[in-house]
């Protein structure tokens, strides 16, 4: 490591176009403009090997809820590689960190949310509930119901059964998925609606296309529904608020079973600790990653509800799932020292009454440039859309790239946030400061005006 560090920033481009395929990238234009180098980070700021200095609103990749340079979640993984660096949780093994990291993911979740099954990224832990939930219901002598419905647009991970329950187009035509037994339905975006609806008629129109997809397959076919509290990676899409209360009862009717995939919402991105807390839903699943350990070292797991663990532990043998890392020790020490410090600052309440509302008035108040349509917002995770018109909403032909104008002009002012099409989505660190929020909120009103005339060209 310490001879890579020592390499010039164009040396590093060199070799990172010579020898490291990036994921989710374009090669041949990445190998036409070149990576930008990240050498190191504190706080909400990253910094570009050419010194550059970013405020990062997108805290890596809605990962480093802590924020960056954290020496306690440093010394937890320094410690723990010193102790035991590794065992696996194979053979009727287990080692204190999981163990412990169960208990405190325990006291976090709702009552009935009593179990975890460790995994090592938002992927795999949606590609392990694909596999507990039909082993359940072919335990509960039902084998018929092995189909899963998700939502167009949604993102649940780009494995193979997890970027089946992705509803991403391009993802699945390039890998001729989704694979059997996964459906897909509309998704609760109102504001990409004719609009002919008012939000609560269309969150109950777009929740029951879930019990018409029922219907469709036939409910003794249909074994879950998943779905993101607010969907994330499509856009930041906020449902309506009559959306879930509705999803929740359907699923309750027809006896399926609810996961609320919580690998961006989990652990308090929303003002509470997770996106089913905050939408009043009783999920039988819960996934999570990322903000687990706030991105320090990588693990993923899935919430079991008793309902269903009960039935593996006293119905099953031997579940055949697992994997190497699977409650790696570092990774849940890691976690347990993110998850006590973000309990002991009361970073989760801070969202809800301090920075959440701080934040959501200056993102809000977007809607007054020419160029933004939609805003959005709800903790720390917001989005707006870029328009050409507003009333009728008129949109940016594809090829005017309006959301990368926009994303490039946003980084040369010193903030990073992501562009998904026209539509710009952010979730900064829970430690942003009102100031910090600040300089965000100006960088973006300048990128704004700088898009403006770029477009207008």
């Amino acid at each position: 490591m310490a001879a890579i560090e020592k390499r010039s920033r164009k040396d590093l481009q060199e070799m990172d176009k010579s020898h490291h395929l990036h994921p989710f990238t374009d090669h041949k234009a990445l190998h036409a403009q070149r990576s930008r180098i990240i050498s190191r980070a504190e706080g909400v700021y990253i910094y570009e090997a050419s010194g550059q200095k970013i405020l990062d609103g997108m805290s890596g990749l809605w990962c480093v809820n802590a924020g960056y340079g954290q020496q306690e979640i440093i010394d937890a993984a320094t410690e723990q590689m010193k102790e035991l660096p590794y065992y696996n949780s194979f053979f009727q093994c287990s080692h204190p960190p999981a163990i412990e990291l169960a208990s405190l993911l325990k006291e976090l979740s709702q009552p009935h949310l009593n179990r975890v099954f460790f995994a090592g990224s938002g992927s795999e832990s949606n590609d392990t509930i694909i596999r507990m939930v039909r082993t359940y219901w072919d335990l509960m002598g039902q084998p018929g119901r092995h189909t899963i419905i998700s939502r167009h647009n949604a993102y649940h991970g780009s494995t193979v059964a997890a970027a089946s329950l992705s509803g991403m187009k391009a993802m699945h035509k390039q890998s001729g998925l989704p694979i059997p037994g996964i459906v897909h339905v509309d998704q609760p975006y109102w504001y990409g609606s004719d609009q002919s609806l008012s939000p609560d008629e269309f969150g109950l129109q777009a929740a029951r296309s879930i019990e018409a997809k029922i219907k469709e397959v036939g409910a003794e076919k249909v074994a879950a529904f998943i779905g993101e509290p607010i969907q994330g990676a499509g856009g930041v899409i906020v449902p309506p608020a009559t959306y879930w209360p509705e999803v929740q009862r359907i699923c309750d009717e027809y006896g399926i079973l609810l996961i609320s995939d919580e690998v961006i919402t989990g652990f308090g991105r929303l003002g509470e600790w997770f996106g089913a807390d905050y939408f009043s839903i009783r999920p039988d699943f819960m996934p999570f990653a990322k903000g687990v350990t706030s991105g320090y070292l990588p693990l993923g797991g899935v919430y079991v509800s008793d309902r269903v663990a009960d039935v593996l532990i006293d119905k099953g043998g031997e579940f055949f799932h697992g994997y190497t890392y699977s409650g790696h020790p570092a990774s849940c020490a890691v976690a347990l020292a993110n998850l006590k410090l973000i309990r002991r600052e009361k970073l989760v309440a801070r969202i809800r009454d301090d920075i959440g509302p701080y934040l959501q008035k200056k993102w809000l108040a977007l809607a007054d440039h020419p160029l933004v349509g939609d805003t959005r917002i709800v903790g720390l995770m917001g989005a707006f859309e870029l328009v050409k018109k507003k009333s009728p909403i008129e949109r940016f032909d594809e090829k005017q790239r309006a959301g990368v104008i926009f994303r490039d002009h946003l980084l040369d002012a010193g903030v990073c946030m992501r562009a998904v099409g026209d539509t710009i989505i952010c979730a900064p660190p829970f430690i942003l400061s009102h100031s910090e929020a600040d300089e965000m909120m100006n960088a973006t009103w300048k990128a704004l005006d700088l898009t403006k005339v770029d477009l207008a060209r």
